[in-house]
């Protein structure tokens, strides 16, 4: 089962803070949450820290 995030993102397009959920990836050993932009449906990246 993949691991998702529900919390904050800041969409740059909205340049606003939005609540939304997304999977949680590794990358280059940092965690990422990638989500959707509820309101323009641009995608979203928040970096969580170390995996």
């Amino acid at each position: 089962m993949a691991e998702t995030y529900k919390g904050e993102f800041y969409c740059v397009k909205c340049k606003e803070k939005r609540e939304a959920e997304g999977d949680v990836v590794v990358a280059n050993g940092r965690k990422m949450a990638k989500g959707t932009c509820p309101v323009c449906g641009t995608k979203l990246n928040r970096i969580l820290g170390k995996a």
